[in-house]
């Protein structure tokens, strides 16, 4: 029996975990990928406090790994599979274990949906990001390229022209998914050009990526754009999908309150996998302190 079991070794869950541990309370993080999450393999962090030359993503999770082994967070490398609500306890069920604990903290976070074409792994940090406020400062007067058409991938290209020499947008549709405002700002942006009615089909480079290779989704004719960088924002997938019972939005994220709380006591939900505007490192840490805080006043009480 653990007091909390918290459920992602990313940011907010191992900040979650330093507060749980620090509180006395015996705490196991399931992670079933890696240490880290989407922060390890972010190349450069440039917007995390307290590192005014920035850090790189796997480096800055390795600190957050070694401080909550420090105080006592026991990380474990397994796939969950269910989350059961009893009321002795929480279950928590993996594909080689079966737990319990006082107390859950979900923080799985969300995965960003992907392009699923050649090149597109080979270059990931190379070229090939998923965070335009991540890495875009590393393509300041270069070629770069947004893969998208909903809201956030037009904020990600006005967010890229401020810095980028030109940027593209690729959409595989004739119209943007997205607000009218945002549009026209697309549309009348100089250093923005739309690659509409395109889909990525490869992703070309030597030691980094050079090109992109589209092809025209009514003609079947492909087309190269050299580009430095490509961004992509087709979307995030959230996932929770092994715990029931629990309030989430239309998208399926965790709807939780101020306290991180969800709609089962006992049952915590912190960073990404909430249902909220910001996903940042920062972000994530702060929920991951108010969650094990949280968990902390739960099995007090």
């Amino acid at each position: 029996m653990y007091d909390v079991i918290i459920l992602g070794a990313g940011p907010a869950g191992l900040t979650a975990a330093i507060y749980t541990c620090r509180a006395g309370l015996k705490t196991m993080v399931l992670e079933s990928a890696m240490v880290g999450g989407n922060a390890a393999i972010a190349d450069h962090v440039d917007n995390y406090p307290g590192f005014p030359f920035g850090i790189l993503g796997g480096e800055l999770m390795e600190n957050f790994r070694q401080q909550a082994e420090r105080f006592g967070a026991e990380i474990r490398m397994e796939q969950v599979t269910a989350v059961v609500n009893t009321p002795e306890s929480k279950q928590v069920i993996t594909t080689d274990n079966e737990y319990k604990a006082r107390a859950v903290i979900i923080a799985t976070g969300a995965r960003r949906r992907t392009l699923t074409v050649a090149g597109e792994s080979e270059y990931l940090g190379r070229g090939v990001s998923y965070c335009a406020t991540c890495d875009g400062a590393f393509f300041r007067n270069s070629l770069v390229a947004v893969v998208g058409g909903g809201e956030s991938a037009l904020k990600e290209a006005l967010y890229l022209a401020d810095m980028a020499e030109r940027v593209y947008i690729i959409h595989r549709r004739e119209e943007f998914r997205a607000s009218p405002l945002s549009v026209e700002k697309i549309n009348n942006h100089s250093r923005i050009e739309c690659k509409l009615n395109r889909v990525v089909k490869r992703i070309e480079g030597d030691s980094v990526m050079r090109a992109v290779i589209l092809e025209d989704v009514i003609t079947k004719e492909e087309e190269t754009l050299e580009v430095e960088g490509l961004f992509v924002s087709i979307g995030l997938i959230a996932d929770c999908d092994f715990v029931e019972g629990v309030n989430t939005s239309n998208d399926g994220y965790i709807i939780t309150d101020n306290n991180m709380c969800t709609s089962i006591e006992g049952i915590f939900a912190a960073g990404d996998i909430r249902d909220k505007r910001t996903r940042q490192i920062a972000s994530a840490v702060g929920d991951g302190a108010q969650a094990g805080m949280a968990a902390t006043e739960f099995l007090k009480e």
